[in-house]
């Protein structure tokens, strides 16, 4: 009966696996997504834009990139953009770029980024943060082993995603308190010995206006990416950004 029990759940997440791919690939099929990438090169901008923009045309999507913030003043290609990934470390951005990007979101257009690409990018720029949901500030320890919890399990985002270990940078962020918050980490002081217990969102998606906003903090170096789960909440990230699924 054991035995038994084991395959049913082994074909039971087989099955959920591919009903989420196959949903993947209808969601992304056709639909116009602009990568920009840029900034410190230190996490890698380039290799992030090359592999999520393979993943995104495996997915039958149509795909821009650009290395400049300038493409937010491109009417053309704003007006018939679904989605935006943006991946830029720090650098500096124009007042009418960083305007032109807002009111894209507001407008309807989707957000999703990682790591210091969408949550470290422009640091002066306020309102911007305020778009986002979120600013780095620190990464105490540098590159430290920590757990992610998965705090809404039945988000389509992590769903059959368990709780993992990694070693890469600890994000501690500035946070607006409406962000919908999926996954979380829990510093354990050993750097910063009163930020102990400190519960700090890693995952989280929000609206901008009548745009949807994908943010995790992870993705400090391409080989963060091969972890499976990493990957899996990227991607679906990217996916729920641009669907019509609010939740």
């Amino acid at each position: 009966m054991k035995k038994k029990y084991q395959y049913t759940t082994l074909v039971l997440c087989l099955l959920t696996q591919f009903l989420l791919a196959q949903s993947e690939n209808d969601t992304l099929k056709n639909k116009n997504i602009l990568i920009v990438y840029g900034g410190w090169l230190g996490h890698q901008p380039e290799v992030f834009a090359d592999k999520i923009a393979n993943w995104l045309e495996a997915q039958e999507a149509n795909v821009t990139l650009s290395e400049s913030t300038g493409i937010y003043l491109d009417k053309t290609v704003m007006s018939k953009t679904d989605l935006i990934i943006q991946h830029i470390t720090m650098s500096t951005i124009k007042s009418s770029e960083s305007k032109a990007l807002q009111n894209a979101v507001a407008n309807g257009t989707a957000l999703a980024g990682c790591h210091g690409g969408l949550g470290d990018a422009f640091r002066n720029d306020t309102e911007y943060q305020y778009m986002i949901g979120g600013q780095f500030v620190k990464h105490p320890g540098g590159q430290v082993d920590y757990t992610v919890k998965i705090s809404e399990p039945e988000h389509i985002i992590t769903e059959g995603i368990k709780d993992f270990s990694l070693n890469s940078e600890q994000y501690y962020m500035h946070l607006d308190p409406s962000i919908n918050v999926i996954a979380t980490t829990v510093f354990n002081g050993d750097h910063d010995p009163w930020i102990e217990g400190v519960e700090m969102p890693v995952v989280w998606t929000k609206t901008y206006g009548k745009g949807k906003i994908f943010y995790s903090s992870l993705g400090h170096s391409a080989d963060i990416f091969e972890i499976p789960e990493v990957w899996q909440i990227m991607t679906r990230g990217v996916t729920w950004a641009v669907s019509k699924n609010m939740n």
